[in-house]
């Protein structure tokens, strides 16, 4: 349903979208992820038609919106990254004001707020709304019409944790039968929601798969993290090293009779559990922990964008305790 062909834009001599070209079809969930200036926002914009491309196309449902922006934004509901509103209206009188625009009715309007959890609020002036449910607002207007295609600019944005699942839940239920993309800085929403995801950087599409083989290819997946005991740190390490098929061994903490670390695989021979529970039996050493590590989204990030940002409980605001990409 969206289809976007060799598209790049450039602004003077910066080129921040560089010929990418990426499909969405009728039930599939686009997480849209890339650090900051990747090019997200940008190529958002262009998608939506707001924003006009240097170069390459945009089909929505077989609409080119060069050709057919009107007919081709029918079909769309946007949240862009800084939605306007009209801060004097009431969460009520925006929407009502939103669906004479979309040729909808009172039922539209009532069905979104509903969607939305906005009812507490809905006869509050915009102005006096918290964040939270400002964004939620602007949520509404985009779903109101009920569109075959949803654009959505970082839709959990200001919601607190459960909020936050809420609308994560909610995508999940809508993309069944529509077609979304959303950008996102959290990487427990691409899990949560995504059936598909992509990285961007630099402009660039550099991966582009459903969650799970992406965190494959993360550099610790397949990995063994062990805790092993009955002999010095230094020559527990020593022997795992020895094992055929290991590639490195990173050490967590060592003592004169314990270890703990990573067993990380070469790709070409690949290292087993049976191996490590072998190398113990034969040596008499105590394994006290073998796990096999799937790989993390976040690992992915770091490793396909070459960003050295830390990606820890650690730099999240303690109104969102969740695992965040800073932007």
């Amino acid at each position: 349903m969206i289809s976007v062909r060799n598209l790049s834009k450039s602004f003077g001599q910066k080129l921040a979208v560089d010929d990418i070209s990426f499909e969405v079809k009728k039930g599939e969930v686009l997480g849209f992820l890339g650090p900051n200036g990747a090019g997200k926002s940008t190529t958002m914009r262009m998608v939506t038609g707001y924003l006009p491309p240097t170069s390459g196309e945009v089909f929505i449902d077989g609409i080119n919106v060069a050709e057919n922006s009107i007919g081709a934004k029918q079909k769309i509901g946007y949240l862009p990254e800084a939605a306007p509103l009209y801060s004097d209206m009431t969460v009520s009188s925006f929407l009502s004001f939103i669906a004479k625009l979309r040729g909808k009715g009172k039922s539209d309007v009532e069905a979104a707020i509903d969607i939305c959890f906005l009812g507490p609020v809905k006869r509050q002036s915009i102005d006096t709304l918290s964040k939270g449910y400002r964004h939620r607002t602007c949520l509404a207007q985009s779903i109101l019409h009920d569109p075959e295609i949803l654009v959505l600019d970082e839709p959990t944005d200001g919601l607190d944790p459960n909020q936050k699942q809420e609308v994560r839940n909610l995508i999940k239920r809508m993309g069944e039968d529509k077609a979304i993309i959303f950008s996102t800085h959290i990487l427990e929403e691409v899990e949560a929601a995504c059936t598909r995801a992509i990285i961007i950087d630099q402009g660039r599409v550099v991966a582009d798969g459903a969650p799970n083989d992406l965190k494959a290819k993360a550099s610790g997946s397949g990995s063994h993290t062990v805790k092993i005991s009955g002999m010095a740190g230094s020559g527990i390490r020593s022997e795992l090293s020895s094992i055929s098929g290991v590639k490195m061994v990173r050490e967590f903490a060592s003592s004169e009779s314990s270890f703990s670390g990573q067993v990380l695989p070469s790709k070409k021979i690949n290292t087993n559990a049976e191996s490590i529970f072998n190398l113990c039996k034969e040596k008499g050493l105590l394994l006290e922990e073998l796990r096999v590590e799937e790989g993390r989204l976040d690992e992915v990030f770091r490793e396909i964008t070459n960003t050295d940002t830390e990606i820890s409980e650690r730099n999240v605001k303690e109104e969102d305790p969740e695992k965040v990409v800073q932007d």
